[in-house]
């Protein structure tokens, strides 16, 4: 007898979708047949989707919880929301797994960083976990022996900045040298750089001149963090990438057209060159820095034009740009709205609850994508690309049984009174065309028509292996 029966939906398989029965057991989907093939083993519980979509759960490859946010005036940081609350409504919105971060701090050991996370994340995480390590400021050689023991380990990304965002966060870049040496240890370990990429000169260049010409609100960001630095860092960090045997890079939150032409060609010459944008950067611009309370739409590199949203579109159907992801800020909208200069505005966003159904509706109902596109921009693709497939990002005999049932009867307006964040939203006012009536997390149905039904304790860490394929050449 299985523990659970989904019957009738229509199943997003590896191999496409088709009408399908899933039979789960143990926290593990155990079985796959034809609509109401199942039956006849049996279940404890047998739940009819016809109608609906069976989909893998989602994944957010880039969430900060419990994240340092300056606070202008103040020599201590807010911090952003826990992984309790930004968890609970990832699986609200059917994200099942989420990657956050590990951060090493100068002066200390790599391991010491890891360990300290990995206790504020345990018992404290509704839905399942891993971290993207991330370095900063200078690299001593002592910690190069440590990241490659940690990409053994299990953590198998590591996160680099190009860039120390705002003049008042130095120490945040890694030096292009420092950099070489990084990529040469993950590519010797079988890891991936994830990185944040700004040309730092320009950025602070701009904040100069700026500040000069006495327009420091934050409705000129776009013209600080600019396509120009985006252009220039990214085909630098990718020629370098280039000189190393096996470096793999998953290029974060990709903002601009230059970017994505960026790696464009780099996956054109075979590099195994990976993007993430935002959906921020797929439906919001540097316009609605205008708009009352503009600061909401913000996240760190700005918002840009209309080309680059055009371009990061055609990215995603089948180009440059792999996956969809949050850059999760939760905060409170008096932290969000805290700053209004381009040096003290707050970064990020809430946007873990709302992320798949926004990418089903602009993607399979507003432009046409098959759902095989849709679920590998939200779940699959980060999978496959980061080392978790296919335990996750998989309906398939073996996975674990985190399924989403996505209901495209359930159409509904956003508003930040039904969401499960904070006390706002960006996408307030927004009509989605479907909505999860079930989230179930290794079997255990956490959320079902509403009612949350999980638990701190439901989250496990996930050790992560980044697949020789994915490194020898662009295999997503």
């Amino acid at each position: 007898m299985l523990d659970l029966i989904l019957s009738r939906g229509t199943a997003v398989l590896p191999s496409g979708p088709a009408p399908a029965d899933l039979g789960i057991a143990q926290g593990r989907i155990v079985a796959i047949g034809g609509p109401g093939s199942l039956a006849p083993i049996g279940a404890l519980r047998t739940i009819d989707a016809e109608g609906q979509l069976i989909i893998p759960g989602g994944i957010d490859p880039h969430v900060h919880c419990s994240w340092p946010i300056p606070m202008p005036g103040k020599a201590q940081p807010s911090l952003s929301g826990s992984p309790a609350q930004v968890s609970r409504a990832a699986l609200f919105g059917g994200t099942t797994t989420i990657i956050d971060f590990a951060i090493w701090n100068p002066g200390g050991r790599l391991a010491e960083a890891i360990e300290r996370r990995r206790k504020e994340w345990a018992h404290a995480c509704h839905c399942d976990y891993g971290f993207h390590l991330m370095l900063q400021g200078k690299i001593p050689p002592a910690i190069l022996g440590e990241l490659g023991e940690a990409i053994a380990d299990g953590h198998a990304s590591v996160k680099i900045f190009t860039t120390d965002i705002t003049p008042s966060r130095r120490g945040r870049m890694i030096d292009f040298g420092d950099i070489w040496e990084i990529l040469k240890v993950a590519a010797s370990k079988g890891g991936i750089a994830a990185i944040h990429a700004e040309d730092n000169d320009i950025v602070m260049h701009m904040y100069e001149k700026l500040t000069r010409e006495e327009r420091t609100g934050f409705e000129n960001m776009a013209e600080v963090h600019n396509t120009l630095s985006e252009d220039l860092s990214f085909n630098r960090v990718i020629r370098l990438a280039a000189n190393i045997e096996g470096a793999a890079l998953y290029m974060m939150h990709t903002s601009a057209a230059a970017g994505v032409r960026a790696i464009a060609e780099a996956r054109a010459r075979g590099l195994p060159i990976y993007g993430e944008t935002l959906h921020q950067y797929l439906l919001y611009g540097a316009d609605d820095y205008k708009r009352p309370g503009g600061q909401i739409y913000h996240t760190y590199p700005s918002l840009k034009f209309a080309e680059d949203r055009a371009a990061l579109w055609a990215a995603t159907h089948g180009g440059a740009i792999q996956c969809v992801a949050t850059d999760e800020i939760c905060c409170p909208l008096k932290v969000k709205l805290q700053g209004r200069r381009i040096d003290d505005t707050t970064g990020g966003n809430a946007g873990i609850e709302p992320r798949l159904s926004l990418i089903y509706t602009e993607t399979v109902v507003r432009r046409g994508y098959g759902l095989a596109e849709f679920v590998g921009l939200v779940s699959t693709n980060a999978a496959k690309i980061l080392g978790l497939y296919p335990r996750k990002g998989a309906l398939a005999v073996g996975s674990d049984a985190d399924v989403v049932l996505l209901d495209p009867r359930l159409k509904r307006v956003l508003t930040a009174s039904a969401l499960h964040e904070t006390d706002y939203t960006p996408w307030e006012g927004r009509e989605v065309a479907a909505w999860p009536s079930m989230t179930i997390l290794r079997g255990k149905i956490v959320v079902e028509n509403g009612a949350f039904l999980g638990a701190p304790e439901d989250g496990e860490f996930l050790p992560r292996k980044v697949a020789p394929e994915i490194r020898a050449r662009p295999a997503v």
